[in-house]
């Protein structure tokens, strides 16, 4: 999966187009993501004891991996990733439009 966890994407489509946050969690065998202020239900809560309320809470719901696209830390445009396979057998993901490497990485 090219998306990963703290990467900043902004939702293509849905209710939520537009809006941009940072992945939350990656659920890679279902294709979703968790996007940070983006995509909440409204969650109703039982009451646990007697003479308690009821609750109704927002929770953020995961969202197809096909409806967000990556923002690039280097140019901040929108973009698809690609991969650049070193000789030692690395892969690093870049940027489609600028080249840049995306993976911030300590350089040995």
């Amino acid at each position: 999966m090219k998306i990963k966890t703290n990467d900043k994407v902004i939702i293509t489509t849905g209710k939520d187009k537009g809006k941009k946050g940072k992945v939350i969690k990656v659920i890679s065998e279902r294709n979703r993501v968790v996007v940070e202020g983006v995509n909440f239900i409204k969650k109703h809560i039982k009451a646990r004891r007697q003479g308690e309320k009821g609750q109704k809470i927002t929770v953020p719901v995961p969202i197809n991996i096909s409806n967000i696209s990556m923002i690039c830390p280097k140019c901040n445009k929108q973009t698809r990733i690609g991969y650049l396979v070193l000789e030692n057998g690395e892969k690093h993901r870049i940027c489609k439009k600028c080249k840049e490497n995306i993976d911030i990485q300590i350089e040995k």
